[in-house]
């Protein structure tokens, strides 16, 4: 048995690929390069929907149909705001997105789309004692997001945040995929199959780790030595955040994307200090990281980076998996839809290790 089930073809789909060996991911045919920076979030959100729903607009339609969305959601859940920043902002954001209907339809899709964008924001703001914003349709979704989360948005950051949502859309079999699909092999509803997806990102080992890659490098650069500091967490058995991955036994190719848009937001966002710092970090970890686990390829994940983008944009660490949710939304959606269509439940078997009970005879 596959520990992990690693190496375990559980789908066939058309949705992306992840080449660990060479480090590229594919999605439905287009390199990220191709994708990330040039191609819109609501563009990539068609790209991953095609042929899953019936009647799916044009580009430009279905970006209003989002924004639309967006309104829509605000509305529905008012009247539950003054309630969920009870919670941490994920859970709340979670809770958010339960109360919506467990349909199929496109709009059942694009109310899911639009929650993590519109909460997130929202709780944000509701947790600084700050009237949440509401959204508006005619905005981009990157820009309203930002928008809702400060009252404005700048070009540059918008940009960068759109990139980033492109970036981390969809990724092959990962946890939370793979919880959304089987899900979704019971025939439930989409809003149930997405819940599956958000259970499995909140953990650490997925989705989890963009907010301690701040508090490790908050951490280091109060030690004043990055190797020595990293030498000391793998000692006492301590995960390096922001670098190892399952499948990329190469550099992650998203954490290249993301440092770039990093770099182009410069200093006037207070990345250029922040950039040059975590730069030396990485190089620190990747030397210290190949002495101490030799037989091992760690490499730079897309996790290291999203930390100093997401910081970059104004989202505080607590809300970097909720940033990353209104990313792979659209992905988990689209995995949904397809695993549905082949109206096969996913049963995996297991092997019983456990004692025998005593057999009378």
């Amino acid at each position: 048995m596959a520990n992990g089930l690693d190496d375990v073809v559980a789908a066939e789909t058309v949705l992306s690929d992840v080449d660990g060996a060479g480090g590229h991911l594919t999605i439905r045919g287009h390199s990220l390069t191709e994708l990330a920076g040039h191609w819109r979030y609501g563009q990539v959100v068609r790209l991953l929907f095609d042929g899953f729903f019936d009647e799916l607009p044009g580009d430009d339609e279905l970006e209003k149909a989002i924004g639309n969305a967006r309104v829509e959601v605000c509305e529905r859940l008012q009247p539950m705001l003054g309630e969920l920043p009870a919670l941490d902002v994920y859970s709340g954001m979670r809770t958010g997105i339960a109360l919506l209907p467990d349909g199929d339809s496109l709009a059942d899709a694009l109310r899911l789309i639009a929650v993590p964008a519109v909460l997130t924001p929202a709780l944000l703001r509701l947790g600084r004692g700050e009237k949440p914003v509401p959204p508006d349709a005619r905005a981009d979704h990157a820009n309203d997001m930002l928008r809702m989360l400060s009252g404005t948005a700048s070009p540059a950051l918008a940009k960068a945040l759109d990139t980033y949502l492109v970036t981390v859309c969809d990724h092959g079999l990962n946890a939370s995929t793979f919880a959304t699909r089987v899900v979704a092999s019971t025939q439930a509803g989409l809003t149930s199959a997405i819940l599956a997806g958000l259970g499995a990102l909140k953990g650490p080992l997925h989705g989890g780790a963009p907010g301690p890659v701040i508090q490790m490098l908050d951490a280091i650069e109060a030690s004043g030595d990055a190797a020595a500091w990293l030498r000391n967490e793998i000692a006492r058995g301590e995960r390096i955040m922001g670098f190892g991955h399952r499948i990329y036994r190469v550099r992650d190719p998203r954490a290249d994307v993301l440092k770039a848009v990093v770099r182009r937001l410069g200093t006037r966002y207070e990345t250029g200090s922040r950039l040059a710092f975590a730069e030396t970090v990485e190089q620190a970890a990747l030397d210290v990281l190949r002495v101490a686990k030799p037989q091992r390829s760690i490499q730079t994940n897309v996790e290291f980076y999203t930390a100093l983008l997401l910081e970059a944009a104004g989202f505080p660490k607590e809300a970097f998996s909720n940033v990353f949710a209104a990313g792979r939304v659209a992905g988990w959606i689209a995995h949904a839809r397809e695993q549905q269509a082949t109206g096969r439940l996913i049963r995996p078997q297991s092997r019983y290790v456990g004692p025998a009970p005593d057999l009378v005879a």
